[in-house]
């Protein structure tokens, strides 16, 4: 035992002093690439004292580095996320100019902007060599992983030897995109889940009539997504404009789901909730839009996530340089689609590359990191969202090459992670889910020249402006921004507030529109409607990127509308009589008859035409890959799961809406022996 500690402590020092060699060299070669930056005397001196300066130089810069920059990251915990990766380079420089600066020799002397460089070449290809050496060690492997940890957790009791859960959204990935991915080697750690000897067994599940984050991640951590009928939707009892991706309408949400299914979340017993819109009842939470709003403590900032990844300076460094690499693609990309006037496209400028970038790069970056650190520190429930690509395909398309790109770099993701877990103090089971997917598509501006607000003015008899306002998109790599920057973002409140006058309310989420009448304080029936605007429904229905409307009836309760004057109450849907939801599938009936079951759902809820041969969509915002509604790949996510959990569903059944998604992950948790939420009798047996 002694002979192994002593190998140990030699092996260390071995790696150290490597390290400390190379950081010399590298010195040594800024010092003469770079004529700001100086370790020797106007006069000149010998090359073993510029050896010996750039020795103590690198030595003393990397002390600095392991002793001082943590402390510096805690204390600028009170600086938003994405301030504090600015920052970097300037901390990083501050740091060498202090190692030059207490050198003996008193030959160290560079230029403030030139100590940014080296600072940083400097740390990058220390972390590298570390990084390179201690892949042989598994020990030192170890180690390195174990600091980013909570290094509290370890004054606690011993870890559990159960089986611990980390669940991983990969956000707008869809069950075929997904096969295809690994079938074509683009995705190899899946490919290898799934193959001749599989660990995995991969499972379609079906959305609800919302098929975004909002509704689906909802659903699944806190068991409930009822009255959620779209992304954004107006509640004329408060008259304000519900926005999932908004940290005043994700709280409220929240605080209505935990009330209505009688318990705090999947997440509520030792959990960590990472990169979502919610929280899942987790104590451990970064990047959590609901609780953006919240005042943070000093002990909540200190379990932000952030400190565990920026407290290796190296890898600050790294991901500022990714950021701005990011942010070139990007633009590059961009500008070769209108080059090649590519189409279906949109518009990529503005502040996009930017948030891309972010959702890329930092977003996955701080995720992943605070994953790994939950698994070494033992969590028993683990819940986190990846939004790379449901950014790009937004924008590029879900069948893009930048796209598959980004899907690359999340199956390097998942492959560190299960790396990961076999050095974990306990045994991890890992879980691979989607909340939606995504269906590809012009916009239905693009191919109609107006949007659908500009429709429905002119339905109702009312001017039609030339340029109609554009609907944000990038919904949750804006979510994951603002989550970053703790923004409760209230300043952009009153421009969700309308007026009290006979106009309607046009909103849009992906290929689902929803139009209310602000001035009527209930939900308006089609006789109402009628009255008012006789032309309205008919303009809608009739038009040909419309697929169906759903609308209140006086005579039929909820009634379904279609071209050529199809209408069908929504009782008398079935998938065998589907009416003007034929070209929807399976299942669709049911989703949009519970969402008219929802008190805020909107006067008139318009779903986009639905091409089922292409599986293509026309979006009400400018995405050319969107979901949000009915229609293609959208509504089919994946839920992927070791073989040791049992099967999702029986032999023949379908997993349908996110709250029974929920069920069956709670289950999983109650198989690992994990923590026990109650379940009631019924709910059991439909999970």
């Amino acid at each position: 035992m002694r002979g192994v500690r002593w190998r140990r402590v030699v092996s260390q020092i071995g790696r150290s002093v490597t390290v400390w060699a190379v950081s010399t060299v590298a010195m040594l070669v800024l010092a003469g690439l770079l004529p700001d930056f100086q370790i020797q005397s106007p006069d000149g001196d010998s090359a073993t004292r510029i050896a010996v300066t750039a020795a103590f130089g690198a030595g003393a810069f990397g002390l600095l580095s392991a002793l001082v920059w943590p402390v510096l990251v805690r204390l600028l915990l009170l600086v938003p996320a994405l301030v504090l990766g600015l920052l970097v380079f300037v901390l990083n420089g501050s740091l060498l100019l202090i190692a030059l600066r207490i050198n003996p020799s008193g030959r160290g002397e560079v230029a403030p902007e030139t100590a940014v460089v080296v600072a940083a070449v400097m740390s990058a290809l220390a972390s590298a060599t570390g990084a390179a050496l201690a892949v042989r060690d598994d020990d030192a492997y170890r180690r390195r992983l174990y600091r980013l940890a909570d290094r509290r957790r370890g004054a606690g009791p011993a870890c559990p030897t159960t089986h611990g859960t980390v669940f991983l959204q990969l956000d707008g990935v869809g069950h075929d995109i997904l096969l295809a991915a690994a079938a074509k080697g683009v995705m190899p750690t899946v490919a290898g889940w799934l193959g001749d000897r599989p660990t995995h067994r991969l499972t379609p599940w079906r959305t609800d009539w919302s098929s975004q984050t909002g509704a689906s991640q909802l659903g699944i951590l806190h068991g409930s997504n009822h009255d959620v009928p779209a992304f954004r939707w107006y509640e004329k009892d408060s008259r304000e404009v519900m926005v999932c991706n908004r940290p005043s309408s994700a709280a409220e949400l929240q605080r209505r789901a935990v009330t209505r299914a009688g318990h705090g979340g999947l997440l509520s017993v030792d959990g960590a909730s990472r990169g979502n819109l919610f929280s899942g009842g987790a104590e451990e939470q970064a990047l959590v839009l609901s609780i953006a709003i919240v005042r943070r403590s000093r002990e909540n900032r200190s379990r932000a996530g952030y400190f565990a990844y920026f407290s290796d300076p190296a890898n600050a460094v790294r991901t500022v340089m990714s950021f701005v690499a990011e942010v070139g693609r990007e633009i590059a990309q961009s500008t070769r689609s209108r080059i090649d006037k590519a189409r279906p496209r949109v518009a990529r400028g503005g502040l996009y590359p930017f948030v891309r970038a972010f959702a890329t790069v930092v977003e996955r970056d701080v995720v992943v990191a605070a994953v790994m650190g939950d698994m070494l520190a033992g969590r028993t429930a683990v819940y986190a969202d990846l939004v790379a690509y449901d950014e790009v395909a937004h924008h590029s398309g879900p069948h893009s090459r930048d796209a598959e790109k980004v899907l690359e770099r999340l199956d390097r993701s998942l492959a560190l992670i299960a790396n990961v877990a076999e050095h974990a103090p306990r045994p991890y089971r890992i879980v691979v889910l989607s909340d939606h997917g995504q269906s590809p598509g012009e916009t239905f501006r693009t191919r109609y020249g107006l949007g659908l607000g500009e429709l429905v003015r002119a339905g109702c008899g009312l001017p039609v402006p030339r340029k109609a306002q554009r609907t944000h998109s990038g919904a949750e790599a804006r979510a994951a921004v603002r989550a970053a920057l703790r923004r409760p973002v209230e300043e952009d409140r009153e421009q969700y507030r309308p007026s009290r006058h006979s106009e309607p309310l046009v909103l849009a989420s992906g290929n689902l529109g929803l139009i209310s009448f602000p001035d009527v304080p209930h939900r308006m029936t089609k006789e109402e409607i009628d009255a008012r605007h006789p032309a309205l429904l008919t303009t809608l229905a009739n038009h040909p990127g419309i697929g169906f409307l759903l609308v209140r009836s006086e005579e039929h309760g909820g009634l379904v509308l279609g071209a050529h004057g199809a209408a069908v109450p929504v009782d008398e849907l079935d998938d065998d009589h589907p009416g003007p939801l034929a070209d929807f599938g399976p299942g669709a009936a049911d989703a949009v008859r519970r969402t008219h079951s929802f008190p805020h759902t909107a006067d008139i809820m318009v779903n986009s035409w639905y091409d089922p041969y292409d599986g293509e969509v026309l979006a009400f915002e400018e995405q050319i890959g969107s979901h949000g509604g009915l229609g293609g790949a959208q509504a089919k996510p994946f839920l992927l799961s070791p073989l040791a959990c049992s099967a999702p569903v029986g032999h023949g059944e379908d997993i349908v809406g996110a709250e029974h998604v929920h069920r069956v992950l709670r289950r999983w948790l109650g198989e690992a022996n994990g923590p026990q939420v109650p379940l009631p009798a019924e709910e059991e047996r439909a999970a």
